[in-house]
């Protein structure tokens, strides 16, 4: 048995204490873990990043994943996983797979989860498949001195190791329309007659009264006080013709056809609830953004109204997975949920390609669905920080409007946007945010009511 040849060399030129432990030839480190009899959570491990600028190496515990955005944000960097081939190049004295978490040994920056400073002992690769090291607490320390120290990981018992989950498919799940919950009877008559040209709302207004549960909904809206025109809105041909306007019921419908049975607990971070009281918000956030940008309000609503709507699909489609994502999420609120998403489902292999989470998947489905470009992008592309492309002023402001929401603890992760930097690509001033903060206290109580008052 012997260690790394730069790693036996660094530990003995420092003078640090450590001790070798030999196992059987093993696979990975995986199953060097197992074949130690050691707890999960006295090992270390090393997660290689690169960028343009060269290779960091972040040190985390064994039994956590390592948050990739986060250490982005952190660094600044667009730093990836390192491939096996560069890997191999820079560190050539070991076995692949089994790099040890001593980046000064091989010249390269340390970042450190700061939960990694509180082990003793702690086990980490000795470079090899058959070779184990330990160290105690102080030495430890004495070894990360020079490492940055920061949050980087996921807590929790997430499957991040697990084969990922392509966009491919949940395709084909989404291909199979009849694995999904039914719309509401009268909801594609109704959607039908909205978007056809010479629309009339008195006809509109006729059929929607052959639904008990639109009628309510449409009503409520109506009399909620967020709009000008409310009144006492005492008919849906009035809620239809003098306040709502065939547009803003066919968004009604919408959303109601799309949500309706999916069986998502209502209660909890990721409940039904806590998802409606986000749409609507961001709904009529983006609808007072867009006509400071140039954008239409219809659409700009109808893209908040729709674009996290992957997520009920996502807790429809894969229940368990889902279950364990609402954890990661109760658990890690500063981590953002492309992170989590990516701990449950997968990274995939494909660089450069979406990952599956609720964003790609809701703009799938709306694809399917056939629903309006820029509902489709918006939704797919909300949770990519500087999108440049294809209805981006949609995106944009679906992102400036959940920032916004976020200091308010509205929404699903908690994990702040750039809103100065997201008000300049729109081409707003910077103070344009107390205007919607105030539009925010304006619309809070009546928004509240209806998300209150939905059924689950």
């Amino acid at each position: 048995m012997a260690l790394a040849a730069k790693l036996e060399h660094y530990l003995s030129e420092q003078g640090l204490a450590y001790r070798e432990l030999a196992i059987e030839p093993v696979p990975n480190l995986d199953a060097a873990v197992i074949a130690s009899g050691r707890s999960q959570h006295d090992f270390v491990q090393a997660t290689l990043l690169i960028d343009i600028d060269g290779v960091v190496m972040a040190v985390h515990r064994f039994d956590s994943a390592l948050d990739i955005p986060a250490v982005q944000q952190l660094t600044g960097r667009r730093l990836q996983p390192l491939t096996v081939r560069q890997s191999r190049r820079l560190f050539e004295d070991c076995e692949p797979g089994f790099v040890p978490p001593v980046g000064c040994a091989y010249r390269v920056p340390v970042l450190v989860d700061e939960d990694v400073m509180n082990g003793d002992p702690v086990l980490f690769s000795g470079g090899r498949n058959d070779a184990l090291v330990e160290l105690d607490g102080p030495t430890l320390k004495t070894l990360l001195a020079d490492a940055f120290r920061a949050r980087l990981v996921i807590h929790g018992q997430g499957k991040g190791g697990r084969e990922g989950l392509t966009l491919d498919e949940v395709a084909a799940r989404l291909r199979n329309i009849y694995r999904l919950p039914p719309m509401p009877a009268l909801a594609p008559q109704i959607l039908t007659m909205a978007t056809s040209e010479g629309a009339v709302a008195e006809d509109l207004a006729d059929v929607i009264e052959l639904d008990p549960s639109l009628t309510a909904q449409v009503l409520r809206y109506a009399r909620s006080g967020l709009f000008e025109t409310s009144g006492k809105a005492d008919t849906v041909r009035h809620a239809v013709t003098q306040v709502l306007g065939i547009d803003r019921v066919a968004h009604i419908v919408q959303g109601s056809a799309l949500v309706g049975g999916f069986g998502i607990p209502r209660d909890g971070i990721l409940g039904m609830q806590a998802f409606w009281s986000h749409a609507l918000y961001c709904a009529f956030l983006c609808q007072r953004i867009a006509p400071r940008c140039g954008a239409d309000r219809d659409m700009a609503y109808l893209c908040g109204l729709l674009h996290n709507f992957g997520l009920p699909l996502l807790g429809y489609l894969f229940p368990t997975e889902f279950e364990e994502l609402s954890r990661l999420r109760e658990s890690n609120p500063e981590v953002s949920m492309r992170s989590l998403e990516e701990q449950v489902f997968g990274r995939g292999d494909d660089e450069g390609a979406l990952a599956v989470g609720h964003g790609s998947v809701a703009g799938l489905f709306h694809w399917f669905w056939q629903l309006p470009e820029p509902v489709i992008k918006a939704a797919g592309m909300h949770q990519y920080q500087g999108y440049t492309g294809a209805h981006e002023t949609y995106v944009l402001i679906v992102q400036l409007a959940n920032g916004l929401l976020k200091s308010r603890g509205i929404g699903d992760e908690f994990n702040e946007d750039n809103v100065p930097v997201l008000l300049g690509s729109l081409g707003l001033r910077q103070d344009a945010v107390y205007d919607f903060e105030r539009d925010i206290d304006s619309l809070a109580p009546d928004l509240d009511a209806l998300t209150s008052s939905r059924p689950s």
